[in-house]
């Protein structure tokens, strides 16, 4: 039998979630640079990355990138960051991504799965993949 989450602690990783989906990129590397770990994911395996990315932060996954959070984590529903920065149009973004190391194949769909899907010829030609 496993104990109840600890309140607090759900608290603080709520507040480090809503700070990578909020972009607030000073804040959210103060936690990382103090511990928190920059791979930490949600319910749904979404990484701060994840949840910076999808919401349009760069600086955001530049900052977790140069702190060792991993590009290419895949979530629980198979899904990369660049497949969600795809998905949400955000060419800074896909950027901050690919200069961290993203690989556009990775993850179900991929990025380039999501660019096909969408008609994104300019982001096929970037991932080579036409």
């Amino acid at each position: 039998m496993s104990e109840a989450p600890d309140p607090e602690v759900v608290e603080l990783a709520t507040k480090i979630f809503d700070l990578a989906r909020t972009g607030e990129t000073e804040a959210l590397v103060a936690y990382v640079d103090a511990g928190v770990p920059a791979n930490l994911t949600n319910d749904r395996g979404d990484s701060l990355v994840m949840l910076a990315a999808y919401h349009g932060h760069a600086d955001a996954v530049r900052a977790l990138l140069e702190r060792g959070a991993e590009a290419n984590y895949v979530n629980d529903r198979g899904q990369t960051p660049l497949a969600g920065a795809v998905f949400k149009g955000s060419d800074t973004v896909i950027r901050a991504l690919l200069d961290g190391g993203a690989d556009p194949t990775a993850g179900m769909p991929s990025a380039v799965d999501t660019a096909r899907m969408f008609g994104k010829a300019e982001l096929l030609d970037l991932f080579g993949a036409r």
